[in-house]
């Protein structure tokens, strides 16, 4: 409404806390797809997680139980197959787990922890 009566983007930027681009880029928006999409947030790219955050705590918690038989740690293929096998989620690679992990401040090389990054 403020560019509309004249007013600059500065002093718009500036009154609603925001910086000179986000007021043009909505201006924008709202020109060219209306009022609802110019303040709505646009679709993102990528897919949708595959791990909601009841099975990022169940990963975590299976990372500190002991390692299965025959391994003396956890590794982040072991856990992948490990997270399938439990039906955690479809599938999953040890990088997203990896990341998963990571996100959760937990440390796969830890040797407190039992898991090992290979």
């Amino acid at each position: 409404m403020r560019l509309a009566d004249g007013g600059s983007g500065y002093t718009v930027a500036d009154e609603v806390g925001c910086c000179v681009q986000t007021v043009y880029q909505v201006r924008r928006r709202y020109v060219e797809q209306g009022l609802a999409r110019a303040l709505g947030e646009a679709p993102r790219s990528g897919g949708p997680r595959r791990f909601d955050g009841a099975a990022r705590a169940a990963l975590t918690a299976l990372a500190c139980t002991p390692a299965p038989l025959g391994h003396s740690r956890w590794t982040l293929r072991l856990l992948a197959d490990k997270a399938v096998e439990l039906c955690l989620v479809e599938t999953i690679s040890h990088e997203t787990v990896s990341q998963v992990l990571k996100k959760t401040k937990y440390s796969p090389s830890a040797s407190s922890t039992g898991a090992w990054a290979k």
